[in-house]
């Protein structure tokens, strides 16, 4: 089972219609698994025509919770926080802002006091769409205000991928939330394969080294893909490229008939003659 992650730097570039084309391409002769990793606004559901109904699966997340007659005030948990999630003034009971939590446990583990027990708290569920015989869709989605949704992309992934191997899954294709942030990077470890999806603007070229920078630093092989190729300056593109050593392994036109499918929810059936090799 290969894991391909497509990703961009920038938003709006057309990743999840690259990867939402890849996953029906590959459909129409293997089992896929196309994985919405874009938690806090996934659209893959949308531009396929389908609902989000009942979930299959409710992602928890374990939280720090003060024992205040433990606590002797002394700002280590607050200190050694990476994420600026704990509010400790001098000589005050810590302060936990669960909003800015990434669930990495060091403050409950470092406590020399035991004062900071955990709390449990519903963080975002997992969705499921048959599309077709073999492709199926899973979508994770936060619940509210999430600053940190790294953790629920990993569980996220989790049950995707255990589901993917269930199934008989040949590919898994996972796309990514834009950026380069901690989502970013949980949606991107352990793939095999980054594409990266791309425009030809100035904004374009810039947010394309900052993903394949990442990709590199993950040790991921990675392809650029340039979508509506034919509307801008490729130059800047193809010399981020080179620069990373990194092969432009398709330039997707500009298409008037994409664009109608993608705003009606109907890339189910467009009939869009594209070479997916890229997502091999």
């Amino acid at each position: 089972m290969k894991i391909i992650a497509v990703s961009g730097g920038k938003g709006g570039v057309g990743k999840s219609t690259v990867a939402v084309l890849s996953a029906l391409s590959l459909a129409k002769k293997e089992k896929v698994v196309l994985v919405d990793a874009d938690v806090e606004c996934p659209n893959d559901y949308l531009l396929l025509g389908k609902k989000l109904s009942s979930p299959v699966k409710t992602i928890f997340a374990l939280f720090p919770r003060l024992i205040k007659s433990k606590c002797r005030r002394c700002g280590l948990c607050a200190q050694k926080c990476r994420f600026h999630a704990i509010f400790a003034p001098p000589g005050q009971y810590p302060v936990f802002l669960h909003d800015l939590c990434s669930n990495c446990g060091l403050c409950w583990h470092l406590c020399p006091f035991g004062a900071i027990k955990t709390v449990k708290k519903k963080r975002g569920v997992v969705y499921q769409n048959k599309i077709n015989r073999n492709l199926l869709l899973i979508t994770g989605k936060s619940l509210g205000i999430v600053e940190e949704t790294g953790p629920i992309v990993k569980e996220l992934k989790k049950y995707a991928l255990a589901k993917a191997k269930k199934w008989g899954a040949k590919r898994v294709i996972i796309d990514t939330a834009a950026g380069t942030h901690c989502s970013v990077i949980q949606a991107l470890l352990g793939a095999d394969k980054l594409v990266a999806v791309t425009e030809p603007t100035p904004l374009g070229e810039h947010d394309l080294g900052l993903i394949l920078s990442l990709g590199k630093k993950l040790g991921l092989p990675a392809v650029v893909v340039i979508n509506q190729a034919d509307l801008g300056k490729k130059k800047g593109i193809l010399q981020v490229a080179r620069e990373y050593q990194v092969k432009v392994e398709k330039k997707i036109p500009y298409s008037r008939q994409l664009a109608q499918a993608y705003a009606r929810g109907k890339l189910a059936e467009l009939d869009f003659k594209l070479d997916f090799n890229f997502c091999q």
